[in-house]
């Protein structure tokens, strides 16, 4: 059965080679671009087109015509291409926009005439001359086809500049494509006007404009690269700029040479020509828990496209409007009578129809991110699902470390009540920083100073509470700084709970002393694993993991200890030694820019809600909002109990 996709939507593709299959209302340069995991476009091959036809992996036609067939081997495509995209684009003398034709059908399918598995009509194309169709798409080990449909009124030109490419590289690229490519035959002109038979079947002859997208804003030629460029992890120090959240895992690697688990069949629509219902865990993966991270991953980055394509029609319709009302008041014709008038009224209105289309587009897509947010959020395991979801009252100490943990949720102004789970991969990459001081969004300013560090401690602790309860017992070890022992109240679970490697330390003394076990431990363990004797550990080296949490930093802290916190910021992570500052940045400003490094090196997060996070695709500011526990719950205590209980059953 052939999923139906509609923009933005994407289906696992388990094959490795397979055929594209283009159907146009009208003769067509069909080709094939290679951008990396950023979508953007680099070295030498970036484009297979009629002069050069055969990239690794990828045959792309040679002709002008309506009907197109790609080759594409997956398995042979270059290690660092992580897109691979089908691009339309409309032949000099020809018509002159997509939006005059019969709609396209692009189809994924087995190789050699097998049956399609994916196919996508675009619909809702206005001015663009050059249209990125669809793409089939690298995420964790597995593809994906995504329904892409984002067109350029400049051309091919303006797609590839968009992609990264320089301007001139790119113009030039352009005009050898279609320089390059032959003419369509006779037969195949006449028949172009005609809707093709895949045309008549899936694509509707008069689309309705309030649910068809909204064409993507023609706008020139960019000076510089693409709109979705952008590298995981922290922003530089002053920058201004947000950072970027990756749920990507560097140092993560398969541990089975298994195939991946098939994801689940989604469910037939409920009528004719809908998506599909969603179904939890609709996505490739060794796992369920792997297939519902990428599953979740997919959900953060379609809402992050579509919203940007909404704001960037709105932006073009805004600009729109200004040109013609300039040219309104600019011409002497308009200055006599009411024209000037009605002309200001058409250039409104204009505007109006366009957010008009923008807004149907995003309210469709909304629709169908909150149906699947429905489905996944009731299914989420423990470790990435909230402390409100009833899996918790079921939960038992795993016998085996999660894939990922949440952090909070993520949600943008567009919609608020859609929220994506924030998830990290474990082991933790990079250490955490709740930042419980006043300097960041309007929440915090507008919170009493006590109960916004009573709230940070809170969310520290409800973090070291899930590490705890979705590792298997005795896997981590919490250790405590709470030099002024301003955090009692927080900590008073854990400690009841009896959990923590030991009584949070405090004064001076007591951070000397947490600081120096640790440090020694990462030393020892380091010096072991280039040895290449981890076993040979001295036996009072506890082999589990470590998490340190820091309150009230730099209380109690001279220069020894400040130098030790940055070394296990450093280096701990590597091996199992994990940092949790709880802190205000301000009140360690004494040390000057001896600390950037630290700050830089921790991953910030905020006990009220707060925009200050990013994604690596267009650089949204994403609303970050911790995940506490409900008023009055005892999930905490609860989850704690059992850890306390499986240490006591697993001691010898």
């Amino acid at each position: 059965m052939t999923a139906e996709l509609v923009r933005g939507q994407n289906h696992p593709v388990s094959q490795s080679r397979v055929e594209i299959r283009v159907s146009a209302g009208t003769p067509v340069l069909a080709l094939a671009s290679l951008a990396d995991e950023q979508g953007r476009f680099t070295g030498a091959e970036v484009l297979a087109h009629p002069g050069a036809r055969s990239l690794p992996g990828v045959h792309a036609p040679a002709d002008l015509a309506d009907r197109h067939t790609f080759a594409v081997d997956l398995d042979a495509v270059a290690a660092d291409v992580h897109r691979v995209g089908v691009l339309l684009v409309l032949p000099p003398g020809g018509p002159v926009r997509f939006g005059a034709v019969p709609a396209s059908y692009v189809a994924v399918a087995a190789a050699d005439g097998g049956t399609e598995i994916a196919g996508y009509t675009l619909t809702g194309l206005d001015a663009e001359t050059a249209v990125i169709a669809l793409e089939l798409y690298r995420r964790q080990g597995a593809w994906k086809v995504r329904a892409v449909g984002q067109g350029f009124a400049e051309g091919l030109g303006a797609l590839l500049a968009d992609g990264g490419m320089p301007v001139p590289a790119a113009r030039e690229l352009a005009a050898t494509a279609l320089r390059t490519a032959a003419p369509a035959k006779e037969a195949d002109v006449t028949l172009a006007a005609m809707p093709t038979l895949v045309g008549d079947l899936r694509a509707p002859q008069t689309p309705d404009r309030a649910t068809a997208p909204a064409p993507e804003p023609p706008d020139p030629i960019p000076a510089s690269g693409a709109p979705y460029a952008g590298t995981p992890g922290p922003a530089p120090a002053g920058d201004g700029s947000p950072p970027t959240i990756s749920y990507t895992h560097p140092r993560r690697r398969r541990t089975s040479s298994e195939p991946p688990e098939p994801a689940p069949r989604a469910a037939a629509a409920a009528e004719p020509g809908q998506p599909p219902r969603p179904v939890a865990g609709d996505a490739s993966g060794w796992s369920m828990d792997e297939r519902l991270y990428n599953q979740v991953w997919g959900m953060f980055e379609d809402l992050a496209r579509t919203v940007a394509a909404y704001r960037s029609a709105v932006e073009f319709a805004d600009n729109r409007m200004d040109r013609e009302l300039d040219d309104a008041l600019s011409d002497p014709r308009h200055r006599i009578g009411g024209s000037g008038n009605a002309a200001r009224d058409t250039a409104r209105a204009r505007r109006e129809e366009l957010v008009a289309q923008a807004q149907a587009v995003l309210d469709r897509d909304l629709v169908q991110l909150i149906a699947e947010a429905e489905v996944v959020e009731p299914a989420l395991p423990a470790s990435y699902a909230r402390w409100g979801n009833p899996v918790w009252h079921g939960h038992r100490t795993p016998e085996e470390g999660p894939l990922a943990l949440r952090l909070g949720d993520l949600h943008l102004p567009e919609r608020p009540d859609l929220r994506i789970p924030m998830l990290v991969r474990m082991p933790l990459e990079r250490g955490l920083w709740i930042d419980n001081g006043r300097t960041g969004s309007e929440a915090a300013m507008a919170m009493d100073t006590d109960r916004l560090r009573r709230a940070a401690m809170d969310m520290a602790v409800a973090h070291a509470v899930r590490l705890l309860a979705v590792h298997p017992a005795d896997r981590f070890s919490v250790h405590v700084i709470d030099a002024a022992g301003a955090g009692a109240a927080s900590l008073e679970p854990l400690v009841r709970a009896g959990v923590l490697a030991a009584p949070p330390a405090a004064g001076a003394a007591g951070v000397t002393r947490t600081l120096a076990e640790l440090t020694r431990r990462v030393d020892l363990v380091q010096m072991a694993l280039k040895a290449g004797a981890p076993e040979d550990l001295p036996p009072d080296v506890d082999t589990a993991d470590q998490l340190l949490i820091v309150h009230d930093f730099p209380h109690g802290f001279d220069d020894r200890a400040v130098t030790q916190l940055r070394y296990l910021a450093d280096e701990g992570a590597a091996v199992g030694v994990h940092l949790l500052m709880v802190a205000d940045r301000d009140e360690a400003s004494a040390y000057g820019p001896l600390l950037d490094p630290l700050w830089r090196s921790l991953m910030r997060l905020s006990p009220v809600p707060d925009n200050h996070l990013a994604d690596p695709w267009v650089h949204h500011a994403w609303t970050f909002e911790p995940d506490l526990p409900p008023q009055g719950s005892r999930v905490l205590d609860q989850a704690l109990d059992r850890v306390a209980e499986a240490r006591r059953t697993t001691r010898p």
